[in-house]
């Protein structure tokens, strides 16, 4: 009965051929309630008080089923039959039950509700991943209807007419009492209210958040004190570019000609000095009376005033009478009011305006103001458009701190537009907001996910993502420092995945700068701008095209550049597609908007414009991609791949728009890219083909769609961490080779655990590579990647303790320590772990990882100090006593025992201790009184040379400015009796007192005084390097390649004259000689070397290289000439003719190995080096005398099974090289060989 009389009240069992009934049976038990709950909120308190619970179920329900029945309406207008209708009944149980919908549904109840934004609607219904509504369903036209629906529920319920028609008049009575003139009060308790209930909540009003009520976030609970650097010259260029910009338009000749380069970077590093301080110490200093706050949108400008505000009005008036009332005006409201005619001045704004949060008795207020019970701030100056009445209100502003000289008055500004001088003339002083810091955008998070989410499980999770994208995509990380930018990732990492789902928060952000963010705040566009006529999508639009030309013009400056010209052309082009009049006019405006209002351009001078954020400018170029591709049909799948991947995916600027392409593309056409992209020979970039790939994969939201060509492309990724070159080489001594090889192998150990992390096979094969891979790389990147990746697998822990503790390898023990102390640091064991392996594990470099993470990670731990000061006596490696020291001064230089102990340490009797003490307190400690003259000691009477070493450098680094210093060390460098820290002193005084008179002459006879052959070499090199343009230098340098006594110093001439006096007719003469006649062979080989490097087009350079090649008595020359042929004439006829005599016949076997090495990397495709290799295989006479040396026979060996694996006499040769080879390594290397090949 209950039931059947719930329906009947609704409205529901007279319904004729009402298809949802279903739902209201099952809302009829229990749902209800929930329904009502949420159509409370909408009604004031004072209000729903008065209604009964039943009332309240009553008009919910006759509101849900109007509601359903519009739906109901719009579909079969769209054509929906009635048996496809009625499975819509679930699909509309779950939309209603979604409880931001529930309240969207109640908002008509409220009074002054005309319209609701059926977009919200929309974009629920779609992040729902509910079916696709019919395309004739009109949301607009449905939400208009409900509204009026809802009115007249209201106008037929007796009791809900007559108690909102009793707020109504409840409302005008108030009215008509401030027409009436009623005395205005100055009541603290109430304004403390007004302050509470204006900014109590974060204001998320410009943002989508969809999916979640944040309608109770508390602002004092979120702030963050936001540091601040002093702003001395407030000029737009020193705070809106980029330095490389300036350099490129000063080597075009193209810098504003009002402000010099040099000039503008000395007010950028004049910026850069001030020191970082947190906006609250500054605001608390009394020293600083008057303050501007600059700042980007979105910066925390009128937040940090509102926190202040709160703070007052969050404290009991008795515990405040001392503290200064906050006076918070909100300028932009102000100057409306003013305009309007509601006030004259700022008094009486608080006493008798609309919009303030509580009115203030101005002759009481004016009281307070006299004495300096107030701190009064200005919230956006920038808001106030029109320059006269801004320049109205500065006046007002500095008028009002003559009247009231005792009050403090704060100002925030965007930066941009500003005009500090007449402020700065009024005594303030300005500080610029910094971005967050990485320390305050994890505090951020944290608190954000502790707020708003209630399930724990579901709270890590989010934040650990949100955690991740930051610290894993440099296009998110870019904008996190903005705390709106921030908000936004928050808000949108509930429902989506970042950094997958990054396209959309940058379409998010680009709408809220371009329009919501200053319609929200109830700003005027320029009115030369029809806002009916150009919305955020028009910029959008146009910005699309900037980004576009930016990207594939040749011009840009790494795709971030444009000129005003070109800007101009584009934004005309589109407003005359619309058909705008005045389209050049209204370009310009625009321009100007896009920089000053929406921070999205910037302006670099000489008439060129930047993206601020390159993110955006990467966001807009990939969204004009992908417009062209699917809404204009312009550019086809084959299209885009041929011309835009095809051009652009062997440079990594662009990677991030091949990414962002791909994840706004669909699945299908996803998998053609990634074929293309694996199709590609990308060898020789390092295979940045497959890594792109994988990225590109990442992107995809439903990977079931790609199966096939993910697998493909996994397959290949792991055949690349066995990655190896086609010939021999010597591990860690072939620095270049190594690098390589490594790099390559740990970007795909990288790659595939990232791309594929969510897949189980992935876990277990990062562990049989830790385990067993013969590579010490892969295997340390695997336990990086198995602890980073899969971090909350229950096994991760465990498996890594074991591998802290018993794996063989010490690289894979250090890196294991390393990810536990940083990943795992609330787990109990790893404090113990970490100090017994500091202690207790055999190599050096582990215990010194342990003694580096127990300082950093757990310094607040009561003993760790002590323990610290143990390992700098206790341990046996002079390395972890030198990090123990360094990381006791640095993480405890506030504990007040740590200057002492450090000063103590300067007198160790361990020379090692000694050292880092001093460095440590020049760099640390430098203030304190005692600290100059122990380095001055140290530097002179210490018995070690590298500790006198250490104390000349950080004198002259970090003391340079002393009287002293500049004697002390021309002392060192004379008299010094050991080389090395004479050697420093010069270098040191040539590099850090180049600007003294006496330093270059004095230089000059270091060159030939000096007995030491290291000083004069330093010498000669600090005058090459630092006074190049002295007439005496050449000379000097020409005498001492030819003249020096000591060949390390003609050597060092050599290189000097070839680098920096390459053009010096002299020069290549010289080189020549050096490479022939020179008695030394060292010389003889730099000469060979810089000649082959610098004058490779000089006719005689070959016939010389040739000639040393074969016949220079000297295996080194031998060896530099046969590398210099086969690296930069590879193409000359005669060089693999020599090649293959130097690596059969030269009596040197490194001549020998060098010439097989270089034949097996430089000429791979000659088709008769097999029988040159083969023979060196087995008939090269080497014979080892030490394990280090290179055995041609293995170089040669290595060549074939790389180069010709499948060549028939391949196998055999293994086998018998297998059993028969003298030298072990040969022995060891084919049975590996033989075991790989089958």
């Amino acid at each position: 009965m209950i039931i059947i009389d719930w329906l009947a009240v609704w409205g529901v069992t007279q319904a004729v051929g009402f298809t949802f009934k279903p739902i209201f049976e099952e809302l009829a038990k229990d749902v209800v309630k929930d329904w009502a709950k949420d159509l409370l909120k909408c009604i004031p308190k004072n209000i729903s008080q008065q209604l009964k619970k039943e009332d309240i179920e009553i008009a919910a329900g006759k509101a849900l089923k109007e509601f359903l029945e519009l739906m109901q309406q719009e579909l079969e207008d769209a054509d929906i039959e009635e048996i496809e209708l009625k499975q819509y009944t679930k699909i509309l149980k779950n939309f209603i039950s979604n409880p931001f919908i529930r309240e969207t549904l109640g908002y008509p109840f409220q009074s002054d509700c005309q319209f609701l934004d059926y977009q919200a609607l929309s974009r629920t219904w779609y992040e729902m991943n509910l079916p696709n509504l019919p395309q004739k369903f009109d949301w607009e036209r449905l939400t208009k209807r409900y509204v009026k629906k809802v009115k007249a529920i209201i106008r037929e319920s007796d009791k809900l007419r007559s108690l909102l028609d009793s707020q109504t008049l409840e409302e005008l009575s108030k009215n008509l009492q401030k027409i009436a003139g009623v005395p205005t009060d100055f009541d603290l308790h109430r304004y403390q209210e007004g302050l509470y209930e204006r900014y109590g909540n974060l204001k998320l009003d410009s943002l989508d958040t969809t999916g979640y009520a944040y309608n109770e976030l508390k602002l004092w609970r979120m702030f963050i004190a936001q540091n601040v650097r002093e702003v001395h010259q407030v000029l737009p260029q020193v705070h809106e570019l980029p330095k490389e910009h300036f350099k490129k338009l000063r080597d075009a000749n193209q810098i504003e000609a009002e402000i010099l380069l040099e000039e503008l970077e000395g007010y950028r590093r004049v910026y850069f000095e001030q020191p970082i301080v947190s906006v609250l110490d500054i605001i608390n200093n009394p020293v600083y009376k008057y303050i501007v706050i600059l700042g980007d949108p979105g910066s925390g400008k009128s937040t940090l005033l509102q926190f202040l505000a709160l703070n007052w009005a969050e404290t009991p008036l008795n515990n405040i009478i001392s503290q200064p009332i906050p006076l918070l005006i909100e300028l932009r409201t102000y100057i409306r009011r003013r305009e309007n005619n509601e006030c004259s001045n700022f008094l009486e704004f608080f006493h008798k305006c609309s919009g303030i949060v509580h009115h203030l008795n101005q002759n009481q207020l004016h009281e307070h103001l006299k004495t300096g019970n107030a701190l009064v701030m200005f919230d956006g100056l920038d808001e106030v458009f029109e320059l006269g009445k801004r320049e109205d209100v500065i006046t007002d502003i500095h008028r009002f701190t003559n009247v009231y000289p005792h009050v403090r008055v704060i100002v925030t500004s965007r930066v941009i537009g500003y005009k500090p001088q007449r402020l700065r003339d009024a005594e303030f002083r300005h500080f610029m907001l910094q971005d967050l810091e990485a320390e305050q955008i994890q505090d951020f998070i944290i608190r954000w996910h502790e707020l708003t989410f209630h399930d724990e499980e579901d709270k890590l999770r989010k934040r650990e993502r949100l955690h991740r994208a930051i610290d894993t995509s440099k296009s998110i990380a870019e904008l996190a420092g903005n705390p709106l930018l921030l908000t936004m990732m928050a808000i949108l990492n509930r429902n989506q995945e970042l950094p997958r789902d990054r396209a959309t928060l940058y379409e998010q952000a680009s709408r809220v700068l371009l329009h919501q963010w200053d319609v929200e705040r109830a700003l005027v566009e320029d009115s030369r701008l029809d806002p009916k006529t150009i919305d955020y999508k028009d910029k959008q639009a146009m910005l699309r095209q900037v980004a576009y030309h930016m990207q594939t013009s040749a011009k840009g400056l790494t795709g971030n550049l444009i000129s005003v010209n070109d800007l101009e052309k584009i934004l005309i082009r589109y407003l005359k597609n619309i058909e705008f009049e005045y389209p050049t006019k209204v370009a310009r405006v625009m321009i100007n908007q896009l920089r000053t209002r929406n921070f999205m351009l910037c302006f670099l001078g000489a008439d060129y414009y930047a993206f601020v954020h390159r993110t955006f400018l990467e966001y807009f170029c990939a969204w004009e991609f992908v417009w062209q591709f699917k809404e204009t049909q312009t550019l086809s799948i084959k299209e885009l791949n041929n011309e835009v991947f095809e051009k652009h995916w062997r440079y990594e600027t662009w990677h991030e728009v091949l990414r962002l392409i791909t994840g706004m593309i669909e699945p299908r056409f996803v998998c053609e890219i990634l074929e293309y992209l694996m199709a590609q020979n990308g060898e020789a970039e390092k295979f940045i083909n497959l890594f792109l790939a994988a990225k590109c994969l990442a992107e995809v939201r439903n990977r079931l769609l790609v199966t096939t060509t993910a697998n493909k492309l996994l397959h290949r990724l792991k055949e690349l961490t066995k990655y190896d070159l086609g010939y021999y080489y010597q591990p860690y001594r072939d620095e270049e080779e190594t690098k390589l090889v490594q790099e390559i192998r740990t970007k795909a150990v990288t790659s595939v655990a990232t791309t594929w992390k969510d897949d189980a096979d992935t876990l277990v094969w990062l562990k049989q590579l830790a385990n067993a891979d013969e590579h010490e790389d892969v295997r340390r990147t695997s336990v990086q990647e198995l602890a980073r990746s899969f971090r909350d697998h229950v096994d991760t822990l465990v498996w890594l303790k074991q591998r802290a503790i018993a794996d063989n390898d010490w690289t894979v023990r250090q890196v294991a320590l390393q990810e536990l102390a940083r990943n795992f640091k609330d787990d109990l064991e790893i404090l113990p772990m970490l100090q017994q392996r500091a202690t207790t594990d055999e190599n050096e470099y582990v215990r010194q990882a342990a003694v580096q993470e127990l300082a950093r990670g757990f310094k607040d731990k009561p003993d760790i100090l002590h323990w610290l000061k143990q390992r700098v006596t206790a341990d046996n490696s002079g390395t972890v006593r030198q990090v123990a020291v360094q990381e006791l001064a640095r993480s405890f230089k506030d504990d007040l025992e740590t200057l002492v102990w450090l000063k103590q340490r300067t007198t160790d009797n361990d020379w090692t201790v000694r050292q880092v003490a001093v460095q440590e307190l020049a760099r640390g400690f430098k203030d304190d009184l005692d600290t100059l003259f122990i380095l001055k000691q140290c530097a002179i009477t210490d018995e070690n040379e590298y500790v006198r070493q250490a104390a000349v450098q950080e004198l002259a680094r970090v003391f340079k400015d002393d009287a002293d210093t500049f004697f002390i060390l021309q002392q060192c460098a004379i008299s010094d009796k050991y080389s090395g820290v004479r050697q420093t002193a010069v270098e040191e005084l040539a590099r850090g007192f180049k600007e003294e008179p006496e330093i270059l002459p004095w230089l000059k006879q270091r060159t030939t005084a000096d007995n030491d052959q290291y000083v004069r070499r330093a010498a000669m090199q600090e005058l090459a390097r630092g006074f190049k343009d002295d007439p005496d230098t050449l000379l000097i340098l020409q005498q001492r390649a030819i003249a020096d006594q000591y060949s390390d110093v003609r050597r060092a001439a050599v290189q000097e004259l070839a680098r920096g006096f390459k053009n010096y007719p002299d020069t290549l003469l010289i080189l020549k000689q050096r490479a022939t006649t020179d008695d030394n062979e060292y010389v003889r080989r730099t000469a060979l070397q810089e000649l082959a490097k610098n004058f490779t087009n000089d006719l005689d350079i070959l016939p010389i290289l040739k000639k040393h090649a074969t016949s220079d008595k000297y295996a080194d020359v031998r060896q530099a000439a046969v590398q210099e042929l086969a690296r930069r004439f590879k193409n000359d006829p005669e060089t693999l003719v020599i090649l293959k005599k130097r690596a059969t016949v030269d009596k040197s076997s490194n001549v020998r190995q060098v010439a097989v090495q270089e034949l097996a990397r430089g000429f791979k495709d000659q088709l008769d080096l097999f029988e040159v290799f083969y023979t060196c295989a087995i008939n090269d006479p080497f014979t080892r005398e030490y394990s280090f040396q290179d055995n041609p026979r293995q170089v040669a060996l290595e060549a074939i099974t790389e180069q010709y694996p499948h060549y028939p006499q391949t196998l055999p040769l293994l086998r018998d090289r297998a059993a028969n080879d003298p030298d072990e390594q040969v022995r060891d290397l084919a049975k590996k060989k033989l075991a790989e090949l089958g």
